[in-house]
């Protein structure tokens, strides 16, 4: 498939032809850029330098002020010369834009490459979602490297998404030229034991010799040499400074994600204690929501903060650069040296790392803070209808029984999760929800399976004095709703279901805030501006309903509570399910008397 922005391979004869003449100047540059102070993501220097571009290719690295030859001059006094900044494993449908709105986002701020696991798309649409995803990449001023998505779903038997991939599927994804490899490998539990489905899909990625991902949150020891003795080659779930040392000694490479902010001075703490950055830690932002890429930023922000946090500039631009490269198996980008592709961000200074001006494969396609050209609109038909259930009442989020009381199983802890029990009073047929718990409903919307709310009872999520609704809810990305008052949890479900899916906030009865993603129920057709504002507004709405304590109970935290590879209880629209043991409950009552 071809890209605009990599219409010419860099080992054409004719490009390299004309590229050392530039070089030699025996001919004039295309573009060069003078005047500004080079990054060397190799030596950690910061030197001046002038470079000249040929085409999509950087032609010479130079003395400054030595070649004043070239059909374009771009003024770089001042500024500091970056690489183009290369995001390991990213998920663009949890910043709940379209690709081409995360590029209008990340592109003028320095990002020129991602690394892109559609599996929410996957997992709601199955192969027209992985398809729209990589049609929607192909005119876009981003490099978006797509994998094939191997959790669809993450954990089956213990869930139902709207599609389910085998090792036949990935064969087919893996066998096309814009497929990269397999992104992470969330079934754990399954890769460690030897699960056949599990086996099938790093073989087809064995086969092929492409990029084999993974997802080993909390393991160590030997599940941990097991898992990566499967063929998984990577991971972003570091829990700990200890955690990140024990997957680097064990060779894994490592996609250092931003979106867990309170372990990142830890991390840096454990490199620095390293006194060098290894070869094999990478950047990446994992998931982003609208409002902080907006004011914040993508993996300029990671970098931003890494910087913050006590790493060193060069380090930080080494993980965001020419590591990622490297990973990649892409020796063209990531540094700054002659026969490298083009892809160079003019930072202003090396802590704010504001970008005056973008160039990707040698054209200037961002400057002052946004594109030059806005990215091409995709049609979005295939991502409508998704919400297959109809409205719900408050007797739905009522777990109906018979006697006067009932032991229950209670999911204790956002986060890292563990069973617990509770005795609740039984009355009008129905178990009374204790005091100090929270109610979980999911209920299956990709019309595979019966609407039927599954109900659980969470402990450690503090107060809630209304409800919330979402169909944003990974992995399979079923509505969601967390709540008290089973009223306020069927008005906040019922205005996403009437959304079309998205995001919805209920209270005494009323509904609050709604954001609709009428696409896939996950993302929406508009600006990062537009998104980042409702979602702002929601957040708002949520800050009132719920007392959060950080750095566990969290609004993210809502997200990730259906996560069923994860170790530990988790609710999903079949039950209550534990991936470690194999567990899954129907219904939370364990007994009644």
């Amino acid at each position: 498939m071809t890209r605009p922005f990599e219409l010419f391979d860099l080992n054409l004869p004719e490009l390299r032809r004309r590229a050392v003449q530039a070089a030699r100047g025996e001919g004039p540059f295309d573009v060069l850029v003078k005047g500004g102070t080079l990054v060397d993501v190799v030596t950690g220097e910061l030197r001046a330098a002038d470079i000249g571009i040929v085409g999509p290719m950087i032609a010479s690295v130079h003395a400054p002020g030595s070649r004043t030859d070239a059909a374009t001059l771009i003024n770089a006094a001042g500024a500091f010369l970056s690489p183009g900044l290369i995001d390991t494993h990213m998920h663009i449908e949890s910043s709940m834009v379209t690709p081409a709105g995360y590029a209008q986002a990340v592109v003028p701020r320095g990002v020129t490459t991602v690394v892109w696991d559609p599996h929410e798309f996957g997992n709601v649409l199955g192969l027209a979602g992985v398809n729209w995803a990589a049609d929607a990449v192909i005119d876009l001023p981003l490099r978006v490297i797509l994998l094939a998505p191997s959790s669809v779903p993450s954990a089956p038997g213990l869930e139902l998404a709207g599609a389910y991939f085998g090792p036949d599927v990935l064969q087919t994804l893996l066998a096309r030229p814009d497929i990269a490899g397999i992104a992470e490998m969330m079934n754990m539990r399954g890769i460690i034991e030897g699960d056949a489905r599990m086996e099938g899909i790093i073989q087809a990625g064995l086969e092929t010799g492409k990029l084999i991902c993974g997802h080993a949150r909390s393991l160590s020891g030997p599940d941990l040499q097991a898992f990566i003795t499967a063929g998984v080659t990577s991971d972003h779930e570091l829990v700990s400074g200890a955690d990140l040392l024990e997957k680097l000694r064990a060779g894994l490479t490592i996609e250092l994600r931003g979106s867990h902010d309170h372990l990142l001075p830890e991390f840096v703490e454990a490199l620095n204690a390293l006194g060098h950055l290894p070869q094999t830690v990478t950047l990446c932002t994992d998931d982003v929501f609208p409002d902080d890429l907006h004011s914040a930023g993508g993996m300029d922000d990671v970098v931003r903060r890494l910087v913050r946090y006590g790493m060193k500039p060069q380090w930080a631009l080494q993980a965001a650069t020419i590591n990622g490269a490297r990973r990649l198996g892409r020796p063209d980008l990531g540094l700054i040296a002659p026969g490298r592709r083009a892809d160079l961000v003019l930072f202003e200074d090396l802590d704010s790392f504001e970008a005056r001006r973008v160039l990707v494969s040698g054209r200037e396609v961002a400057a002052g803070g946004a594109l030059l050209s806005p990215p091409s609109a995709t049609e979005t038909v295939t991502l409508g209808d998704t919400m297959k259930l109809s409205a719900l009442t408050a007797d739905d989020f009522r777990v109906p029984a018979t006697g006067s009381s009932a032991r229950i199983a209670t999911i204790d802890r956002p986060r890292f999760t563990q069973w617990g029990e509770a005795t609740a009073e039984i009355a009008d047929g129905h178990v009374v929800p204790p005091e100090d718990t929270t109610l979980i409903a999911v209920i299956h919307r990709h019309g595979l399976s019966p609407a039927t709310p599954r109900i659980g009872f969470l402990t450690g999520w503090g107060t809630w004095r209304g409800a919330f609704a979402t169909t944003v809810s990974h992995d399979s990305h079923n509505l969601t709703v967390f709540g008290k008052d089973p009223a306020d949890m069927a008005a906040a479900a019922n205005a996403v279901i009437a959304a079309g899916g998205g995001l919805a906030v209920a209270a005494d009865g009323v509904v609050k805030a709604v954001l609709p993603l009428p696409l896939a129920g996950l993302v929406a057709d508009g600006s990062i501006a537009e998104l980042a504002l409702g979602f702002a507004a929601l957040k708002a709405e949520m800050d009132r309903i719920v007392g959060w304590q950080p750095p566990y109970l969290v609004f993210k935290a809502c997200f990730g509570a259906t996560l069923a590879c994860n170790a530990g209880p988790h609710q999903t629209d079949l039950g209550i399910a534990d991936v470690t043991t194999g567990t899954l409950l129907e219904s939370p009552i364990l007994e009644t008397a």
